[in-house]
């Protein structure tokens, strides 16, 4: 029998299955379920995920008969592979010591550099010069964070010797410090990026323009209003720059977006190819000489917002995936911040780690070699389309009622990020959103450093001028103030113990003893499983000699009518806690002096809250 027979016959064993027999395959199998909630997840974006996806879903999306580097160019500008830079910022204040540095990073893997150059810091022409000594500049991509020192960068290098091939950017956007800071920073950021923009117009591999998409996500908002309002911004530099009498190609291709990535591997993967999407959507309307000028130039660096300062490890395992989905999705240059940023500068140890982690990907995992190696993915194809769908909707809106600085100046954008932020921090609190090492499986012997500073689990207020600005904060900032607390209290005070008093049921009474453990652990109370106990008086007995603050009774639901009333009536003046949700005598207890319940449903924040008032933790 030929090849050809046997796939002949492999597939006459295995006809297709019709979308209809799947759902009535899985109809049949939810017994009378409801679908939507049992199957569909409804994400931060609006977006319905369903359980499966099939070739016919990609029917319409027109673009995938398109070739990479093609219009509309959601499969990426790169024909041959999927090359990207990978980038490391160094601050600067010595510019020779600057420069020093950047030749080594050079050595060890980086290909993009990112010059940081504080307020405070002046620099001249020659500055500029010895920062760049040596270093091949159109093979190597530069990159400045100056703020309004973009000016004088600008026209540094205009002045002095430089390959006009220079690769690079400057991370300029008057028109977001507005978000920022809640007002301009100029009378006129419009006339301060064409500036820079024809300063830079015989540069064509500069880019003269950062879209700061980032900060939307570091204030929680969603991947849909992260590229919903960037795209606003982007069009508003566009309008004004080309009213101003500078051509669509030079406006378009003077700008680079820089966005935060997140944890949602495959929503990530999708969100990058969405872009490339709109924004040639976008520049098309402004009937640019050359259409290339639509393609996207693409900066990722991981998010601040789902990063954490306890068990801070975990943060490598966060931006090992959020640099897989970025570069998967086909970013241009990718910065992958230290594990420790949240809590202090980046050590020469995170720098490495940083570093290593997209070398890897790129020497070892060969991510470079496969263009748009998500193309054709039935889920990423629909997630991608989807995204684009509702991001199109918002820019829409926002450009209906004004574009992006009026509609800002109104409090609507603000808003509908803080409302979705809410929503994200209730469900961090309900571990409905989980962060590993902080409200769901805490390290219980991790106790905070003497140089942690209480104003790291703060919210940063900032006053408003024309505006109220986004404030950037740490998703899992809340619950760790919990365990911050409870640290500094015992510096100087016997730290609180919850004693698991076991019993009954072996299996009910482990699950809700390591349940329990886990949900005091958050809040960094001590915590002490145990075997099982034949009495109640045995277990008060142990939990005295333990010299415990919280006694928390694990069994089954039918033996806590009697075990935990005896339990309270024994316990004198411990705090007495009933694990789990006894729905059909939850009354019936409460009636009985229980106050205390710990479940899946409990709000972690606020119950944790309540157990440190009552424990003198103020």
């Amino acid at each position: 029998m030929s090849e050809m027979e046997k796939d002949k016959y492999l597939f006459e064993e295995f006809p297709p299955v019709t979308t209809k027999e799947w759902e009535d395959k899985i109809a049949k199998d939810l017994k009378g379920a409801d679908y939507d909630r049992k199957l569909i997840w409804r994400t931060n974006e609006g977006i319905n995920v369903r359980p499966y996806y099939r070739s016919e879903d990609l029917e319409k999306l027109k673009y995938l008969d398109v070739a990479p580097n093609e219009f509309p160019f959601v499969r990426g500008c790169n024909v041959e592979k999927n090359k990207w830079f990978i980038r490391q910022d160094i601050q600067v204040s010595n510019f020779a010591a600057a420069n020093e540095k950047a030749i080594e990073l050079l050595g060890k893997g980086v290909d993009s550099l990112g010059f940081v150059i504080a307020k405070e810091v002046s620099f001249t022409k020659d500055d500029i010069a010895t920062l760049l000594k040596d270093i091949p500049v159109n093979e190597v991509e530069i990159n400045f964070i100056a703020g309004y020192g973009a000016l004088e960068i600008a026209k540094a290098l205009n002045e002095i010797e430089i390959d006009q091939s220079i690769i690079g950017s400057l991370k300029f956007d008057p028109f977001m410090c507005m978000a920022k800071i809640g007002k301009y920073c100029s009378a006129n950021p419009l006339a301060d990026a064409a500036t820079v923009v024809n300063l830079l117009k015989d540069f064509p591999n500069f880019k003269a323009l950062t879209i700061r998409g980032d900060i939307f996500e570091n204030a929680g908002s969603s991947i849909v209003q992260e590229l919903g309002y960037s795209l606003a911004v982007a069009n508003e530099y566009m309008a004004g720059l080309t009213d101003a009498g500078i051509s669509a190609d030079l406006a378009a291709s003077s700008i680079k977006f820089q966005f935060a990535t997140g944890s949602n591997y495959f929503m990530e993967i999708a969100k990058v190819r969405a872009v490339r999407l709109l924004w040639a959507k976008v520049v098309e309307q402004y009937s640019p000489a050359n259409i290339s000028s639509a393609i996207a130039n693409i900066h990722a660096v991981t998010s601040d917002w789902n990063k954490t300062i306890y068990d801070p490890y975990v943060n490598m395992l966060r931006t090992q995936t959020e640099a897989m989905s970025s570069i998967l999705g086909g970013v241009n240059s990718m910065t992958v911040k230290g594990f420790n940023t949240s809590y202090e500068t980046a050590t020469d140890f995170s720098e490495r780690i940083a570093r290593n982690q997209q070398i890897l990907l790129k020497e070892e995992s060969h991510f470079d070699k496969v263009v748009d190696p998500s193309a054709g993915s039935y889920y990423i194809e629909s997630l991608t389309d989807s995204i684009a769908e509702q991001a199109w909707k918002l820019f829409i809106d926002v450009e209906e009622k004004g574009g992006f600085t009026t509609v800002f100046k109104t409090g609507t954008i603000q808003s509908a990020i803080k409302e979705l932020a809410n929503k994200r921090d209730m469900d961090i609190a309900n571990r409905k959103e989980n962060f590993l090492g902080v409200n769901q499986f805490p390290n219980f012997t991790e106790a905070a450093d003497d140089s942690l500073d209480a104003s790291l689990f703060e919210r940063k207020t900032t006053e408003a001028g024309d505006a109220e600005p986004l404030v950037a904060y740490r998703g899992a900032m809340a619950i760790e103030a919990l365990r911050f607390k409870t640290d500094i209290f015992a510096k100087n005070n016997k730290r609180p113990l919850a004693f698991m008093l076991t019993m009954g049921d072996l299996n009910m009474r482990k699950a809700r003893a390591q349940f329990a453990c886990n949900y005091f652990a958050v809040a960094g109370f001590e915590v002490q499983d145990n075997n099982g106990f034949e009495t109640v008086a045995e277990g008060i007995k142990a939990a005295q000699d333990a010299k415990a603050e919280i006694i928390v009774l694990c069994s089954s639901d039918d033996e806590y009518a009697t075990l935990a009333p005896e339990v309270l009536a024994q316990a004198g003046n411990k705090i007495t806690v009933v694990a789990g949700f006894p729905k059909a005598i939850m009354e019936d207890l409460k009636s009985a002096g229980i106050k205390h319940f710990v479940h899946v449903k409990s709000n972690l924040i606020d119950t944790l809250t309540g157990f440190q008032k009552e424990l003198g933790i103020e």
